[in-house]
């Protein structure tokens, strides 16, 4: 057993589980016609001149399965987080009430969850070419790590294991997601 090898299959291992949950957080991103405030997660708002996530100064609560109402806890901040979601590309227009603002998600049309589902293939398919972006890195490494025959060949095939693990943990997140959009 070669420790360097070893090291190697423990990094690369770690990089394609990274490239997996950054691919579910762009899936989770996908508006699916149920209020998450997960769809809230990527936008930032300037709190005393620090780019703040607004989940961290707002409780996000979901009303009636299509609603999201976000309460900052300083009220200071509605029209910042106003300005936040008019300007992203989420396509909602929140009702600011004073207290707080209240997002309303429409019902999604079957079109509509169908051209959801493409964008959630293609996610799926930049994310496969990430992972085997990362095999060929980790198989290079392999190859210069100057190992037997036999000892390369081994660590050849358990990148490929890996990448086979990490491909169907992604289908099936893919298919998770796809489900959960055509579900009406």
């Amino acid at each position: 057993m070669n420790e360097l090898a070893e090291d190697l299959l423990l990094e690369t291992q770690e990089r394609m589980k990274k490239s997996i949950q950054a691919i579910v957080k762009d899936f989770n991103n996908i508006r699916t016609g149920r209020a998450n405030p997960a769809l809230l997660d990527h936008l930032m708002i300037d709190y005393y001149g620090v780019s703040t996530p607004i989940k961290q100064i707002s409780a996000i609560n979901v009303l009636e399965g299509t609603q999201l109402y976000i309460k900052p806890f300083d009220r200071s901040v509605l029209k910042n987080i106003e300005k936040a979601i008019y300007s992203s590309d989420l396509g909602l227009t929140p009702n600011n009430d004073g207290i707080g603002i209240r997002l309303i998600l429409p019902v999604l049309t079957q079109e509509r969850r169908k051209t959801l589902v493409k964008e959630v293939e293609k996610l799926e398919e930049g994310g496969k070419v990430a992972l085997r972006n990362i095999r060929r890195d980790a198989n290079e490494e392999i190859k210069i790590l100057e190992l037997t025959e036999d000892d390369e060949k081994g660590y050849l095939q358990d990148i490929q294991e890996l990448t086979n693990k990490y491909i169907a943990e992604l289908e099936i997140e893919k298919d998770k997601k796809s489900e959960e959009l055509l579900m009406r």
